[in-house]
């Protein structure tokens, strides 16, 4: 092993260690059952799961991969770098609809960001059982951030060793450091080879007998364990120690010949100097040497958080299709590969998140079991019912067959029922498979007497690896299952119900609906005028694109006749499109294609291209749910056009009533900004203005609420009554109260905040009055800002007979005075008045470009002290700055 390479396995191991034992501390402290962290890794944006407590990996694969842009729990408590606690499945739904649809289960869960120095490194979660409130869940607070801020700093050390911070591989899945004695006999213990001590809990030391005498050394331990095997768990304890433990279980027999399953792990991975060596902890399960389950009619078996089988009677064992011995130790989707299927996956999840017992069917494919294959083909297979009784470390699960003859009669008729996800394994589990019939409808060409079908019939289907008339076929890629099936539709549905541009739209589609179904490639079309433009693209050749935007609605290309026909296309390989379509170019030699029309209410929007790097088949599940996919794409775009069409209305109408200069004056200099939102419609009621009121300038600043263009129309007429008010001269409270008078006379529904300011400039004399608005910060010549506490009234449009009084200030010459909306301080999960003082110690520190004599000196600040909103990548809200100074 060269140098570099050991170094890496040292980092690697100490990376584990500190993360395994934050995960164990965080589930400890907050009395969870699972937990895990995810930490960032070197892709921007994205989190992955660096360890995962309590839990499968393989059954919870979909969040190994988090960007942080995504309504998640994890994502936001990285981003916002705030702590996100949920009590129950209630509070999930209302404040992550995507988790909880995705995870329909009743549990509690804990978020809280990991930060250290002023770096957020990740993110450590904790799965609990739920409670009615959330302040059941706050006494677990305090002890779980201690953890993650522990974490935190020890991570800070570690990157400022020069040691790399971040996480790319697959999550180390490792067993609760927490919980009761294993169920069905067995025990923990501990080996430190350092310290040379052993711990044994209660259940261990039961399950050896009585005083168990067990040294520091390996030899002792191993003797204890397994007296018969000792040389080879000897040899699984130091291969432990030296960070490179055993995949699986390690199968020996007790004294009386019953069958226990030893299971070994260390906090970290990889070489340690010597002569330290890495922390052993074991589980020891003892399946006894028969229990009284074992004579039941029944099958029961037990399966641990893990997944691993720690127990299964003879019964269990043939059905299950068996041996015993084969089947413990084992992960349950591996020993039992066919219920290992997607269509069973939501329910064994449901089992390990709630203490609910989960119910449902599972079909067993024909030839299983001691019944051998001839009695199995000729009932089809059998339907087996599955209840699991959830434990704290145990799962206890009940298998029975269903009557034969009821259950064919009933299978015929409507096929079995699960439990409650809703889910049966009739349609689209086990029986759909390559080659089932196509949707009732669909039409792969629009004229299927003119070119090949791009979808082959039911009987030429072929698997992977398989032959046809033309030779052997490259290998396909099989079709997704229901269950994973369903997390992508209802994902994107509601993504799509929070997207309103196009742009938006598009990359819902390319962040949830591609990598559910393996894609890499993307292309959509809108109709305008009867041609079909590019309006997305991604993963296809630079510029293979350009020839087909713009194309007419007669051409014959596989995009516009999806349109045009209104069904999909699906062809398995670019050897069958190539086939269909001889004369149009190809970007690849090798993959498959998926044309979808986009059609909302009836009315053509566009077409949908889906690309995919190796042939593979479309199951009749995977055809309808993308077709009904692209209804949905089609009307969020349909939509978009619409907010397309306002938001262009509301942008005119806004730049309209804005000030497109600010009246200048000797003695006085102002600067305004004004940052539309870019979350939602882009166009709000901000406004600010100057007005010369007789001898004096009026200063002002509003918010209307909401946004589009009701909200722009608001503020034209509000600034139309300010400007008015103003230009008579009228003070201060009188200008706010005729103004609120007048907008709750008019009843648009809305209500603003303003904050009016009359100005002398020749004295600096001013009189300000506030409506609900944030406080006027102030800039002394000096440097010192303060926030100008003002009081004031209720916002304009509630309280016709609201009264606004009246509060004078001073500008000295060389005072700075900021007006500002809300936008410009407020962020999600934070306090108003922390963004205000951020907002006061910026302006503060722009010193060198307040006391400039230059007029550029305080546009300068303006654009200081917007610079960070400027370039966020998100604005919430609108966002509009009044700078306003007296020259001396």
């Amino acid at each position: 092993m060269t140098g570099s390479a050991e170094r890496e396995n040292r980092l690697s191991g100490k990376l584990s260690a500190l993360l395994t034992g934050a995960v164990a501390d965080a589930v400890r402290s907050a009395v969870g059952y699972a937990g895990g962290v995810h930490l960032r890794s070197t892709t921007p944006g994205l989190l992955r799961l660096a360890v995962l407590a309590g839990l499968p990996g393989p059954l919870f694969r979909l969040w190994w991969r988090m960007p942080v842009d995504r309504p998640f729990p994890t994502a936001d408590a990285y981003r916002r770098c705030r702590q996100v606690l949920l009590a129950n499945a209630t509070d999930t739904m209302r404040h992550y609809p995507q988790l909880a649809a995705v995870l329909p289960f009743r549990f509690g869960s804990l978020y809280v960001p990991v930060v250290g120095a002023s770096t957020t490194y990740g993110v450590l979660t904790v799965l609990r059982s739920p409670t009615d409130d959330t302040a059941d869940v706050a006494p677990y607070r305090d002890p779980l951030t201690s953890a993650a801020h522990e974490l935190g700093a020890a991570l800070s050390e570690l990157e400022k060793s020069g040691d790399p911070v971040t996480w790319d591989e697959e999550p180390l899945c490792v067993r609760p450091a927490v919980g009761s004695a294993p169920q069905g006999g067995g025990g923990r213990f501990t080996w430190d080879p350092t310290s040379g001590t052993v711990s044994l809990d209660d259940g261990l030391r039961d399950l050896l007998g009585p005083a168990p005498e067990v040294a520091g050394t390996p030899e002792a331990l191993a003797e204890e364990l397994a007296p018969d095997e000792a040389r080879r768990v000897l040899a699984a304890l130091r291969d432990a120690a030296a960070g490179r433990p055993t995949s699986h279980p390690m199968r020996m027999r007790a004294a009386d010949g019953g069958l226990r399953l030893l299971e070994l792990w260390s906090p970290g991975t990889g070489p340690v100097p010597s002569p330290r060596a890495h922390r052993v902890h074991g589980l020891l399960l003892d399946s006894g040497p028969g229990p009284a389950s074992d004579l039941l009619p029944e099958g029961v078996f037990t399966f641990d958080r893990l997944g691993l089988i720690t127990y299964v009677n003879p019964r269990a064992a043939e059905l299950l299709g068996g041996p015993e011995s084969g089947l413990l130790g084992s992960p349950l989707w591996q020993a039992v590969p066919w219920l290992g299927l997607p269509a069973y996956e939501d329910h064994l999840r449901g089992a390990l998140l709630s203490t609910d017992p989960v119910h449902f069917q599972v079909r067993r494919p024909p030839g299983v079991g001691a019944e051998g294959a001839a009695e199995a083909e000729r009932h089809d297979g059998d339907w087996l019912t599955f209840s699991i009784y959830p434990g704290a470390d145990t799962m206890t699960c009940k298998v029975v067959p269903m009557d034969r003859l009821a259950q064919t009669t009933h299978a015929r008729e409507t096929g079995p029922t699960t439990g409650a996800m809703g889910t049966g394994p009739t349609t689209g589990t086990t029986e759909s498979v390559p080659g089932a019939e196509t949707v009732p409808g669909e039409q792969t060409v629009p004229d299927a007497g003119s070119r090949p079908a791009p979808v082959a019939g039911p009987e030429s289907s072929a698997r992977p690896g398989s032959t046809t008339e033309a030779g052997p076929r490259p290998e396909i890629v099989p079709p997704v299952g229901s269950t994973t099936l369903m997390y992508p539709t209802v994902a994107l549905a509601i993504a799509l119900a929070e997207a309103v541009t196009a742009r938006q739209v598009s990359a819902v589609v390319m962040r949830e609906l591609l990598p559910a179904f393996g894609g890499r490639r993307l292309a959509i079309y809108l109709l305008h005028e009867r041609r079909l433009y590019l309006a997305w693209e991604n993963g296809f050749p630079r510029g293979f694109l350009e020839p087909f935007d713009g194309v007419g609605l007669d051409a014959e290309l596989p995009g516009v006749e999806t349109l045009t026909a209104g069904r999909p296309l699906f062809f398995e390989s670019m050897d069958q499109l190539s086939a269909a379509y001889p004369d149009v170019p190809l970007d690849a030699t090798v993959g498959a294609r998926a044309f979808l029309p986009l059609i909302a209410s009836g009315r053509p929007v566009g077409s949908c291209v889906l690309g995919f790097d190796r042939p593979r088949d479309f199951s009749a599940e995977e055809r309808t749910v993308l077709t009904a996919l692209a209804g949905l794409i089609a009307q969020a775009l349909e939509r978009a056009r619409r907010y397309d069409t306002e938001a262009a209305l509301a942008r005119g109408l806004q730049q309209a009533l804005l000030p497109h200069r600010l009246p200048a004056h000797p003695l006085v200099e102002t600067a305004g900004r004004y940052l539309p939102g870019t979350v939602g419609m882009d166009v709000g009621g901000d406004w600010y203005d100057v007005v010369e009121a007789g001898d004096g300038l009026a200063l002002v600043i509003g918010d209307v609420q909401g946004h589009g263009v009701q909200a722009a129309a608001t503020m034209g007429q509000l600034r139309s009554a300010v400007r008015a008010f103003a230009l008579g001269d009228h003070p201060p409270d009188e200008v706010m109260g005729g103004t609120n008078r007048l907008l709750t006379d008019l009843d648009p529904g809305q209500f603003a905040s303003c904050c009016y300011v009359r100005l002398d400039p020749a004295t600096g004399q001013a009189r300000a009055a506030r409506a609900g608005h944030p406080h006027p910060l102030l800039r002394h010549p000096e440097g010192h800002t303060e926030v100008l506490e003002l009081p004031g009234g209720v916002v304009l449009g509630v309280d016709p007979e609201a009264r606004y009084p009246v509060t004078d200030l001073w500008l000295e010459p060389g005072a700075v005075l900021a007006l500002y909306t809300d936008g410009l301080v407020e962020r999600p999960g934070a306090d108003i008045d922390e963004g205000i003082a951020a907002l006061c110690a910026a302006l503060e520190n722009a010193d060198p470009l307040c006391d400039r004599p230059d007029g550029a000196s305080l546009a300068s600040a303006a654009d200081l002290l917007t610079k960070k909103a400027q370039q966020a990548a998100e604005r919430p809200d609108d966002i509009v700055l009044l700078l306003t100074t007296r020259r001396g």
